[in-house]
């Protein structure tokens, strides 16, 4: 164990955009805790795995007891975990509603508040979560009530957090992507997905990874919600 190298954690770590964001860090050189309900273990002694609900104030715990225990600090955590339903306002379930606030918002709570926790102790530290543009955005025919509700509530809570620890060494930012490829969507709706923003075509999982990893690199911006929609929240 180092307790001078970097450690970050990383929610939703099993696929897509999440397992991207591991790779990403490990080639810079953090060490790594990656939780997800079903993530599996790694071969890569720099990278634990910790399974669970994320929504779970238990998963929380053991994840950052994990990272303390395995690496010594935390001094980065993603929160990438999120759930995603399209459906009429009025077709929403009392299951559903449990579902995405269970993730989205006890998912970001319970972990961030014990991240911070440690990340006081050595006066330094960066949070930074994954909302997206239909917060500021909305499209006619993608109905996302609950997913404004919740990860609009992260990106104001986000600018909350960014001034309550400015003076304590604590950034906090989000990521705000547009319509990404990952394996949520088919590649036969690529097209018709793509056409939703300005720019014509669908995000890469690398352009949001980029961001993660560039505002990590910038102790000068903190409050901030970079959004990386191809130009969806400019207008059409």
């Amino acid at each position: 164990m180092s307790n001078s190298q970097k450690v970050v954690i990383v929610t939703g770590a099993s696929q897509g955009i999440g397992a991207e964001t591991v790779k990403a860090f490990r080639k810079l050189g953090y060490n790594v805790v990656a939780t997800a309900r079903s993530i599996k273990p790694s071969d890569d002694s720099g990278i634990a795995t910790v399974a669970g609900d994320i929504g779970d104030p238990a998963t929380a715990r053991r994840v950052v007891e994990e990272a303390v225990k395995r690496f010594g600090r935390v001094d980065t955590l993603v929160n990438n975990a999120g759930v995603f339903i399209a459906k009429p306002f009025t077709q929403y379930t009392p299951e559903d509603y449990a579902t995405i606030t269970n993730v989205n918002l006890s998912g970001f709570f319970y972990i961030t508040q014990l991240a911070v926790a440690e990340m006081e102790k050595q006066k330094s530290g960066h949070i930074v979560s994954i909302t997206t543009t239909l917060v500021d955005h909305a499209v006619d025919g993608v109905p996302s009530v609950l997913a404004s509700l919740t990860k609009g509530g992260i990106a104001a809570a986000t600018r909350s957090l960014a001034i309550e620890y400015a003076r304590r060494g604590i950034r906090a930012n989000a990521v705000s992507p547009g319509i990404i490829k990952s394996p949520m969507h088919p590649e036969e709706t690529h097209a018709a997905l793509g056409a939703l923003h300005p720019v014509g075509q669908m995000g890469e999982m690398s352009d949001i990874v980029n961001a993660i990893t560039y505002l990590d690199s910038a102790p000068f911006v903190t409050g901030e919600v970079l959004h990386v929609d191809g130009g969806q929240v400019a207008g059409h």
